[in-house]
């Protein structure tokens, strides 16, 4: 792995015997269709296109089988993001840190240098960093990365066993007919809907579940601590919809709404946050407790 002067880590690629190529240009067209040829072009021509030695190679060279390129990402434009994640705890194994709404994690589809990944990576000079879990980006609060790539799979494994406890709070709105069956663990079968987007309830046995619990009202919205025991895409949104108490600012349940790519409201963050995370530290045999610290006016 490269990383280049801005932090962001390369890709990396094998190139299978199994395929027939002109050059290298022609391999990563055919492997890559939905970059168009002229930014694989671009890339070779600035360098962006390497040897795992970090060599850059030319787009006209000859296709070798079963070797490794490195290559990197490029965007012509990247929204910005005007809000700054803030490291609550650093150590050899772990940092944990408290990201903004509208901050994807980790690099995918419009962005790249503006992630919490690159972000931190830039910020601390540990190209290791890995997420060892992941919160939407429309969520704020509490990520955990590893520091260590010999120690991350004990970490990943805690979210695996479900025995990482994490608490969230949302404002949503006030339900006289809800408050009286609260606190309530709320279970569904949660599956992909045909937006990609979107998760849906479905009938069958329950694979998710949320303990919802009353924190704080003032009409017409409530604060609701969120427990979840599972760890499902968008549980904690799908949960609280279903109830008919959407999260407020929710552009996704219960109706999506146009996604805007480059002109993000920032007025409107999701009231969600990813408040405490806490956990038995499988290499120090510490116990962790993190919380965050942001929070969500019901005002």
């Amino acid at each position: 792995m490269k990383v280049n002067s801005e932090g962001v880590s390369s890709s990396r690629v094998y190139l299978p015997a199994g395929q027939n190529h002109a050059c290298l240009l022609d391999f990563f067209i055919f492997n890559f269709p939905h970059i168009d040829r002229g930014e694989w072009e671009a890339r070779f021509a600035e360098g962006l296109v390497m040897t795992v030695d970090g060599v850059p190679v030319q787009a006209n060279e000859a296709y070798l089988p079963n070797t490794h390129l490195l290559y990197f990402r490029r965007l012509a434009r990247e929204p910005e993001i005007p809000f700054e994640e803030v490291i609550l705890f650093q150590d050899e194994h772990i940092l944990v840190a408290d990201k903004p709404h509208f901050l994807p994690v980790t690099p995918s589809g419009l962005y790249l240098h503006q992630t919490l990944l690159n972000r931190l990576k830039k910020k601390t000079g540990i190209q290791e960093l890995s997420p060892i879990h992941r919160i939407d980006r429309d969520t704020a609060g509490l990520v955990i990365f590893s520091v260590n790539p010999k120690e991350r799979a004990q970490y990943q494994n805690l979210f695996r066993d479900r025995v990482v406890k994490k608490v969230y709070e949302a404002i949503a709105p006030h339900s006289e007919e809800l408050i009286n069956k609260l606190p309530m663990t709320y279970q569904s079968r949660l599956e992909e809907s045909e937006h990609f987007l979107q998760m849906q309830e479905v009938e069958g046995e329950a694979n998710t579940d949320t303990l919802i619990e009353l924190l704080e009202t003032s009409k017409p919205w409530a604060r609701y601590r969120l427990t979840p025991g599972s760890g499902k895409k968008h549980q904690l949104r799908c949960h609280l919809n279903s109830l008919g108490i959407p999260i407020r600012h929710d552009q996704i349940y219960p109706m999506l709404t146009p996604y805007q790519e480059y002109d993000l409201d920032f007025s409107k963050p999701l009231q969600l946050l990813a408040r405490e995370v806490a956990f038995l530290d499988p290499v120090t045999g510490n116990a962790r407790h993190f919380i965050t610290n942001q929070e969500l006016s019901i005002c």
